[in-house]
């Protein structure tokens, strides 16, 4: 897989159903160590909630996990899982969505529950919005210092992403591209350089990219 979505920023959504809150906190991570000290952290911040359910997505070591924590099995860590697997139509990854439940009294049956903590999810994922991340390779792009501040500015206006700039005697521009615009990236280069500089690629590398 060379792109995935994933949330564009930590966020929280709350719904409340019969006098009972379910509070999701919404949270990127990278590994499921990561993941799973989220969850610790938000069980000794909201001690005295009932439960702290979970769900997870992580797309390096393609896992998913969930757990219903103490509610009935199937009430609320799958549908949670459900809501990031479906977001966009094609699922968040690098993600870790627990959603902590005070009890109001009432009783909601399986139903009930499986909407609410659903509904949690979404509204977490509304707040948080997504961004695109996709494997490109990086290049580099060695400039005189007296060229580099113009180059690099054509380079953005016409597309290109620039991931940083290295200064010494020569300045290094790394340059995020995607496989397909490598020949346009030459292109682009010889015509900015007048023929005098091209890259050279470093390795590949994940950009993020907002979503419309």
């Amino acid at each position: 897989m060379s792109s995935y979505l994933t949330i564009a920023r930590d966020a929280g959504g709350e719904v409340e159903v019969k006098r009972s809150r379910f509070l999701c906190t919404l949270r990127r991570v990278e590994d499921e160590t990561a993941a799973r000290a989220v969850v610790d952290a938000l069980r000794r911040e909201h001690w005295d909630a009932r439960h702290h359910c979970s769900a997870m997505r992580l797309h390096a070591d393609a896992v998913e996990r969930s757990s219903d924590d103490g509610e009935p099995a199937g009430t609320a860590g799958a549908p949670m899982l459900e809501v990031l697997r479906g977001q966009a139509g094609e699922g968040v990854s690098d993600v870790v969505a627990v959603v902590t439940r005070w009890f109001g009294g009432t009783l909601l049956g399986a139903g009930g529950l499986v909407r609410a903590y659903g509904d949690a999810v979404r509204a977490a994922l509304d707040e948080a919005g997504t961004l695109r991340r996709t494997l490109v390779r990086e290049h580099l792009l060695a400039l005189d210092p007296a060229d580099a501040g113009r180059v690099e500015g054509e380079l953005r206006a016409r597309g290109t992403t620039v991931l940083g700039a290295d200064w010494s005697d020569r300045v290094v521009l790394r340059l995020a591209v995607p496989p397909a615009d490598e020949d346009r990236l030459a292109a682009l280069v010889a015509e900015l350089t007048a023929g005098t500089a091209e890259t050279r690629v470093a390795g590949q590398a994940w950009v993020d990219t907002l979503q419309p």
